[in-house]
């Protein structure tokens, strides 16, 4: 069987929609980072409005949202060119490592980036967990998870399981078949609430440790799925075609809208006054610039090609040859309806 690159086939509409959500609240906790802004906590002092509504909403709350789609997309992916390759693993690992590369690349400009160690951990968790019964996978997945939390840790220790969560999803074939889980969706949406009511307290009570204890982390998990749950709400009412018409194209450019919102930042930062500075009004309105910018440029560049720029390279890097980039109609949208 020969390696060749499936077209482009029907999109998710949720999980589009659901990464495009993740890339802007990333951005939120991304721009003081890339711009080195000090912090308006003053010791044993309260933390200042803004900050403390970012470290509520934002903070913490996108990565495992765009984590658990990692997995989800590399199961999609495999499963896509198990029709088209002999060796379908052999490509899922060309393709993380060309992901490595992009994230090596990027580290030169925000030395706290996803990309190298999504790649790593990919190579690392992912791989080997294909040839595992997707029971086995959502067990580890759920186990990394509760041992992540358990030792106290946060952040890049909570991705193995994550990753591991998504690719048991897209395995029992939820994200296509959304449409049946309404009610499962509502439960978990009342489970997240339940538990973000218990954590955010805590965390309220310490925000000046936010992110570096197991309250914020279990928090961040909530309200992460607290995000998932609402906006999979709004997709079922009169508001999903403009919601979508939003995210799905920052979505669908997600690692465009990655790399392209760090060049901008740091394009933006001076004129802004951001770094070595306080100003997080100023910080916002940088964000809300480079997602308006995201959005409009993703559906100028979207309805003349198939994928986005940087999402076409680590196509063509994958399958090793020049993969269409021209389209005619748009690709089909799978909708759960």
């Amino acid at each position: 069987m020969t390696s060749t690159p499936p077209p482009a086939g029907p999109r998710l509409a949720e999980v589009d929609a659901l990464r495009g959500l993740a890339v802007i609240g990333i951005l939120l906790s991304n721009v003081p980072e890339i711009t080195e802004m000090r912090s308006t906590d003053e010791p044993g002092g309260p933390m200042l409005p803004i900050p403390a509504a970012l470290e509520l909403v934002a903070h913490q709350r996108f990565f495992p949202i765009f984590a658990f789609l990692f997995g989800v997309s590399l199961a999609l992916f495999l499963d896509g060119s198990a029709a088209r390759a002999s060796r379908p693993r052999l490509l899922l690992l060309r393709r993380l490592v060309v992901l490595a590369g992009i994230g090596a690349l990027h580290h030169l400009g925000q030395p706290g980036e996803a990309l190298l160690p999504y790649a790593v951990i990919g190579l690392v968790v992912l791989l080997p967990a294909t040839w595992l019964p997707r029971w086995a996978v959502a067990a580890g997945g759920a186990g990394l998870v509760v041992t992540a939390l358990a030792l106290g840790t946060s952040g890049l220790a909570l991705v193995p399981g994550l990753f591991l969560l998504g690719l048991a999803t897209a395995r029992y074939r939820i994200p296509s078949t959304l449409h049946r889980h309404g009610r499962r969706i509502a439960v978990a949406g009342v489970l997240c609430a339940v538990v973000a009511a218990v954590t955010l307290p805590w965390q309220l009570s310490d925000l000046a440790n936010s992110g570096f204890d197991t309250d914020s982390a279990v928090a961040g998990l909530a309200v992460a799925g607290l995000w998932t749950v609402a906006l999979l709400g709004v997709l079922r009412t009169r508001a999903r075609g403009g919601v979508l018409a939003v995210l799905t194209p920052l979505g669908r450019t997600a690692l465009t809208q990655y790399v392209g919102a760090t060049l901008l930042v740091l394009l933006l930062a001076g004129p802004a006054g951001l770094p070595d500075s306080t100003r997080l009004p100023a910080m916002l309105g940088v964000a809300a610039v480079i997602v308006v910018v995201g959005v409009l440029a993703a559906r100028w560049w979207l309805a003349r090609f198939r994928h986005g720029p940087l999402e076409w390279v680590w196509r063509c890097l994958t399958w090793w040859r020049i993969v269409p980039l021209r389209h005619g109609p748009e690709p089909a949208v799978i909708s759960p309806r």
